[in-house]
C-alpha cells in the first residue's frame, strides 16, 4: 500500500500564509531542493486542493520556472497531479486529473494501488478535512525561521487529536527545521 505524505512549511508561529495569503518568506535554497529532490524519486505524483493547484499549475509549467529551477520543474511537471475540488470543471496542467466523489474514498482508493508514495504539498485545508479517516501516514513539517504575527494558521479545523511520533529531525543551514512525523494508532 502507497503512503500518504503531507508536507508544508509554516512560520514559528503556526501560520501558513502571511496576512495577505503571501508565502515569500517561505525559505528555498540549493539545501531545501536537494532535500525535496530526494522525497520527489520516492513519488509517483501529487494531491493538491484546488488553491494549490492552481498556484503550482501556474508557475510550473511556466518558461521562468523552467529556467529558474529546470530539475523541480521537470518532477513537478512529469508526476501526476490528483485534484480535489467541488468547483473545478476540469484541469489542464499536464498529467492531472480531477478526483470526483467523496475525497477521503478517493484518496483510500489511490493508497490501495500498487507504486510509489503520493505528497500533498500545502492543501492544509485538504488535509484538515482528511483528519476522520487518518489518511495522512507521514508529515514532514518545515518549521521557517520567521514570526509572521498574522495569517492563516497551519491545520486550523482538525478535530481529533492526532498523536505524531517524531521520527527525524534535520536542521538545514538556513536555520529550516524538518521534523519528519509519523501518526501513532
Amino acid at each position: 500500500m502507497r503512503k500518504i505524505i503531507f508536507q508544508m512549511m509554516v512560520s514559528l508561529d503556526g501560520y501558513y500564509e502571511g496576512p495577505n495569503g503571501d508565502i515569500d518568506w517561505h525559505v528555498v535554497d540549493d539545501e531545501f531542493n536537494a532535500y525535496a529532490h530526494k522525497l520527489l524519486d520516492t513519488l509517483d505524483g501529487y494531491i493538491f486542493g484546488r488553491k494549490t493547484y492552481e498556484l503550482m499549475a501556474n508557475y510550473w509549467p511556466s518558461e521562468a520556472a523552467l529556467q529558474d529551477d529546470p530539475v523541480t520543474a521537470r518532477y513537478m511537471n512529469s508526476l501526476h497531479k490528483y485534484v480535489v475540488s467541488r468547483s473545478l470543471k476540469e484541469v489542464k496542467w499536464e498529467n492531472s486529473s480531477l478526483l470526483g466523489g467523496d475525497p477521503a474514498a478517493e484518496i483510500t482508493r489511490l493508497k490501495q494501488q500498487s507504486g510509489k508514495d503520493l505528497a500533498i504539498f500545502g492543501s492544509s485545508d485538504l488535509v484538515v478535512s482528511l483528519d476522520q479517516p487518518r489518511l495522512i501516514d507521514e508529515y514532514r513539517i518545515f518549521f521557517a525561521p520567521v514570526v509572521l504575527g498574522s495569517g492563516k494558521p497551519f491545520l486550523v479545523g482538525i478535530k481529533h487529536q492526532i498523536k505524531l511520533n517524531l521520527i527525524e529531525s534535520l536542521v538545514f543551514k538556513t536555520g529550516v527545521v524538518v521534523n519528519r512525523y509519523t501518526a501513532i494508532e
